[in-house]
């Protein structure tokens, strides 16, 4: 079901994305995605399970460099519940973290995170993306729209400034667009570089759309975001590109920038359906 969202002036919206009230944690308006008002967009809860992995670790010096989210039943805008478990090691730590709505598992993610150890990098090392995403974030003004998807006040359009970078996104194929959090993800908290960049990451389906989202959903069903340095600054650019398949099942993937150049990757999986296509009929059970 497609959101109905009402816009409230500017002066009643949260001042967070998320409060934490005792062991719970209590999502605004501002949480909710494009699909249904009922239900978070992903990149909230992802940036959350971010900060949840980060707080897990008591010293300094470690950094989040993969955090694989599997969404398993649409993250209802409603108090979460956490579970966790942690496997350290010297130079890694394992995590699983779980979210629950009324002890209903919603989202689960498995984070790594690896003990820093600064060295210099021989000049001129080869990579494997654009040095840089350009257009600058300053030199951009066009704010993405998604052609079908609904305005007004949700994730991915009050709590989160974008600016398109490269491509047409009211046209289907990739595209490139420099995202930042308007308001903190936790109240009270700042916003780690890796916190932004999982709440950008989860844009990549949106921004490179292949099926018109009038006819057609096509949300992401989990997320791997690998990041090999932190990104600096507020911006975070994300370049993306969906494949489609009639089986109903897409990927899209998004090379993920700052604005001195490439920060990491990420890749989504695609539930895709027609809109008001009949349900699947179960195969007929063989005569005995």
């Amino acid at each position: 079901m497609q959101a109905t969202i009402v816009t409230p002036k500017t002066t009643d919206l949260p001042s967070a994305v998320y409060a934490q009230d005792g062991l719970l944690w209590q999502p605004s308006v501002l949480a909710r995605g494009p699909w249904d008002a009922r239900a978070q967009h992903g990149g909230a809860p992802s940036a959350l399970l971010v900060h949840l992995a980060e707080s897990a670790m008591t010293e300094p010096g470690w950094q989040l460099t993969r955090l694989s989210i599997e969404l398993i039943k649409p993250v209802p805008v409603a108090p979460l519940a956490v579970r966790q478990e942690l496997h350290a090691a010297r130079s890694t730590t394992r995590m699983t973290l779980e979210l629950y709505a009324d002890d209903i598992l919603v989202a689960r993610a498995h984070a790594l995170l690896l003990r820093g150890q600064p060295f210099a990098l021989p000049a001129q090392t080869p990579g494997w993306t654009a040095a840089r995403l350009l257009p600058l974030p300053q030199d951009c003004t066009e704010r993405l729209r998604i052609p079908g998807l609904p305005e007004g006040t949700a994730f991915h359009t009050a709590a989160v400034e974008s600016r398109v970078a490269q491509g047409d996104p009211s046209q289907p194929g990739a595209a490139s667009a420099w995202f930042r959090l308007r308001v903190p993800l936790v109240q009270g908290q700042p916003s780690s570089p890796a916190m932004r960049a999982a709440a950008a990451a989860d844009f990549g389906n949106g921004l490179s759309w292949v099926l018109p989202a009038e006819r057609y959903l096509f949300a992401n069903a989990d997320m791997s975001l690998h990041l090999h340095r932190a990104p600096q600054g507020e911006w975070i650019g994300v370049a993306s590109q969906t494949q489609a398949d009639g089986s109903g099942a897409g990927t899209t993937l998004s090379q993920l920038y700052d604005e001195h150049g490439p920060v990491g990757v990420a890749v989504q999986s695609l539930v895709l359906r027609e809109r008001g296509a009949p349900a699947a009929t179960p195969p007929a059970t063989p005569a005995a």
